[in-house]
């Protein structure tokens, strides 16, 4: 197997963590780089990682960090911590296609490290975000995200939207379909899966003292996934389902309402090794679970952990059922 890794936007710690890893053995699985060879160099040279760098259609020694070259952002033309519509425009450059690769079957997974929204909207504005990108490229309209630790796993039935918006797009049929494609990403991982959905109100509405989205929308949806044989249960008040599931141990992932309710627990509990892993594609996506970093950017202190547990666990995935923990 084969995994693409995109180099995200170059004016952030994209380039240097993965360099990084590289330099460090941390990177387990055959890899090829979809990003700007120019930049990879700068970065190798100026942080002192001694790699070799090339083209991934060039020649090239045994532990060489192969790249397919865009050929958009020069060496003298990076600005580490700095917005810029070079950069953003570039990183939706690397993840089309590593995406247009994946399609094809040329990589078996692809990996991402991080973009800035507001960089690429300068180009783009349109963009809201890696997985609504890669869905629209693979034509793919249900997806979603599912965050994965040690402790944790979490999906989420809206993402990149306003509070008042997640409300509404709180539906049975989209609540059916999240859960449904839980299941089938965690039995991937885990045998026997069990999950939990999370309530979207306080105390999951007190019966609809404190709104009725459980009765009318989340409790139908539960029905219908138990119908087809899923072991789920819910709707779980929001302010204990994680005690329960991390503590206890009753469920090996939650079903969350909104992009906050899931990405709150998550990075608590593991901030530098979390790994987003989109889910409704017809590919494998797996994602560093922190951003651009521009404040620290180039310096050589970011760390790795996110990104070895995505390449990892997109190998794990694309092993196939019973891949493992």
């Amino acid at each position: 197997m084969i995994f693409g890794i995109t180099m995200g936007d170059s004016s952030g710690v994209g380039p240097e963590i993965l360099l990084k890893a590289a330099a460090a053995g941390e990177l387990r699985h055959p890899f090829v780089v979809f990003g700007d060879l120019a930049v990879l160099e700068r970065a190798n040279a100026e942080l002192g990682y001694g790699l070799t760098v090339r083209a991934a259609d060039e020649p090239s020694p045994a532990g060489a960090v192969h790249v397919i070259d865009h050929g958009i952002v020069g060496a003298d033309e990076v600005r580490p911590g700095e917005l810029s519509e070079l950069s953003g425009r570039a990183a939706r450059a690397y993840v089309v296609s590593a995406t247009t690769s994946a399609l094809a079957g040329e990589i078996d997974a692809m990996v991402t490290l991080p973009m800035n929204k507001e960089a690429t909207q300068l180009s783009d504005p349109t963009f809201t975000g890696h997985t609504e990108l890669i869905g629209e490229v693979c034509g793919a309209t249900d997806v979603t995200i599912m965050l994965v630790s040690d402790d944790l796993i979490v999906t989420h039935v809206s993402t990149h939207c306003s509070l008042r918006e997640a409300i509404e797009r709180a539906t049975t049929d989209r609540i059916e379909k999240i859960i449904e494609m839980t299941y089938e990403a965690v039995a991937r991982l885990r045998p026997a899966p069990r999950v939990a959905v999370a309530g979207l109100n306080p105390h999951a509405g007190e019966h609809g003292l404190f709104g009725r989205e459980e009765i009318d929308e989340i409790e139908p949806a539960i029905a219908r996934v138990r119908a087809k044989g899923m072991a789920v249960d819910g709707p779980i008040p929001p302010d204990t389902v994680f005690h329960l599931a991390v503590r206890r141990d009753r469920w090996d992932a939650v079903v969350c309402m909104y992009h906050d309710q899931g990405h709150i627990p998550s990075k608590l509990l593991d901030f530098e090794s979390g790994v987003n892993v989109a889910l409704g594609l017809p590919i494998l996506r797996t994602s560093v679970d922190h951003g651009t970093a521009f404040d620290i950017a180039w310096t050589g202190v970011a760390s790795t952990r996110s990104l070895v547990s995505a390449l990892d666990l997109a190998a794990r995935m694309a092993a196939g059922p019973g891949g493992g923990r």
